[in-house]
């Protein structure tokens, strides 16, 4: 049977009595099932029919995972979005994806509800301690393996966001992979702060964890200090997060010894490059490695791994999931060697089946099976995938190309700097200047001159930033990834000093 919630529910079936959910509150497989078996009743109940889709808006809670293999379980279409979505953007949703039935957590459910009621949408609201008093569901539906399964909406960097399609078949296949590459066993112990929306969280985390019978655990909101005590308390072996979360949890002050963690096996980090620093202070703390990997919703969240099983390699984000394939291609399209930077495509079972209704989008960006990602990298002789950045926030300045993220790396070495972001702003003399928007410790005492000098002895001269701005937090999107399209560069270009040397 192809069917996510499937595998889950034989777990209900063979190990009842195992806990699937664990933090904050404890439901066994068993349990599980039966809450799913009646929300899948209830959307059968309610009219809908395989592949209608259905609009979920929900935290990292418990009901996520109720309700989430609930609607697999009946078939359905699933749209997962931000908690943080406005009226207009649910509202884009709905007209979108066609969506014909929007159901919300309550502290999420006002815009939500003012979106399905602008279209007669049905709606439900879902609290505490919700139950379903449909007939429970006797079996999952049956998906064709090319069915979708879900629809997630990109984040619209450039143009409207467009629902990537993911199949039956994608979903299993990433839980697999995970699987293999994490070694993942029903003894784990999993645990997140990830958003379950985001495609990081739903399809790489949970999906995998439960798929393989282990046990998750919840933290909402993400609290740094709220997660180290979920790891030391629900013993977890595997964790995951994004470098912004890493990050925090390295500089919370307790009581914690490494010998508190030792039963974590692996850390994995994804959605944007993990600085080196952060990596290290992670190990030197906690003595577990951070494994990196690469993957966008379009390849269902995974596309390269570190793998537990072959040896790591710093600073790359391992090689290609097992099933995937990687290559690097010039600005003609052509495979470029080893060591040598180019685009990104990947072709494999997690790729998804194309743009909703986007037919002129899906053919431009998905040729023959390979999926244009957009991001550049290079690889190593043993096909390691080093990412460099994205193809859009390449700096040109002054006809020499700055990789931002390069230039991040160092700059997070500085032991005053806690985040930074490096963008590029117009430049009337350089086409692009380079700009680093920089959060500093609280007792920093730091100023531009003193990091530009800095930076000069660890950069060529072409790549440190001449304009700074030093802010008290950067902005980020629902998975903590740090939004540099949300940066004004316009007003860096106008309120942020900075010398003309080269």
């Amino acid at each position: 049977m192809v069917n996510v919630a499937a595998e889950v529910w034989e777990h209900g079936r063979t190990t009842p009595e195992r806990v699937a959910v664990r933090s904050p509150r404890r439901i066994t497989f068993g349990e599980l099932r039966a809450v799913n078996a009646r929300v899948a009743g209830a959307v059968r109940d309610a009219g809908l029919v395989p592949l209608d889709r259905v609009l979920f808006i929900a935290p990292s809670i418990p009901e996520f995972v109720e309700i989430y293999y609930g609607l697999h379980a009946a078939g359905v279409t699933v749209i997962t979005m931000n908690t943080m979505s406005t009226i207009p953007e649910i509202g884009y949703v709905f007209d979108d994806s066609g969506a014909e039935l929007v159901i919300a957590w309550h502290e999420n459910a006002a815009n939500a509800a003012s979106a399905a009621a602008e279209r007669g949408t049905p709606f439900w609201e879902i609290r505490p301690g919700a139950s379903f008093d449909s007939a429970p569901l006797t079996r999952p539906h049956d998906h064709a393996p090319d069915d979708t399964a879900c629809i997630l909406y990109t984040s619209g960097t450039s143009g409207r966001p467009k629902g990537a399609e993911l199949t039956a078949s994608n979903l299993l296949e990433t839980a697999t992979a995970f699987q293999r590459v994490l070694n993942l066993r029903a003894e784990d112990r999993y645990g997140t702060a990830l958003p379950l929306f985001h495609v990081f969280g739903q399809a790489d985390c949970l999906n995998a964890a439960l798929v393989a019978g282990a046990s998750f655990s919840l933290v909402h909101p993400f609290d740094a200090a709220a997660v180290l005590e979920v790891m030391v308390a629900d013993r977890l072996t595997v964790a995951s997060g994004v470098p912004t979360m890493w990050n925090a949890m390295v500089q919370v002050d307790n009581a914690y010894t490494p010998a508190d963690f030792a039963h974590l096996r692996v850390a994995l980090s994804g959605g944007a490059p993990l600085p080196a620093a952060t990596l290290r202070a992670f190990q030197a703390r906690f003595e577990c490695t951070i494994l990196e990997g690469y993957g966008l919703t379009e390849s269902t969240g995974g596309a390269a791994f570190s793998d537990v099983s072959r040896p790591t390699k710093t600073g790359t984000v391992g090689p290609a999931l097992p099933g995937t394939e990687l290559e690097i291609r010039d600005s003609d399209g052509a495979v470029v060697t080893a060591g040598v930077t180019g685009e990104v495509f990947l072709r494999g079972p997690t790729i998804m089946k194309g743009y909703w209704n986007r037919p002129d989008v899906t053919a431009a960006e998905l040729r023959d099976g390979w999926l244009r990602t957009g991001d550049l990298g290079s690889l190593d002789d043993d096909g390691y995938l080093n990412i460099v950045d994205r193809v859009k926030d390449l700096i040109i300045r002054g006809g020499y190309n700055v990789y931002p993220r390069e230039v991040e790396e160092v700059l997070y070495q500085h032991p005053s700097i806690v985040e930074v972001a490096v963008i590029g702003v117009p430049d009337d003399h350089y086409g692009e200047e380079i700009a680093a928007v920089t959060v500093l410790r609280a007792d920093a005492v730091e100023t531009p001159e003193t990091i530009r000098a800095w930076a000069k002895e660890r950069l060529s001269p072409y790549k440190v930033p001449r304009l700074f701005s030093f802010v008290e937090a950067l902005p980020k999107g629902g998975t903590g990834k740090i939004l540099k399209r949300a940066i004004d560069r316009e007003g860096l270009r106008r309120n942020t000093t900075g010398d003309r040397k080269a």
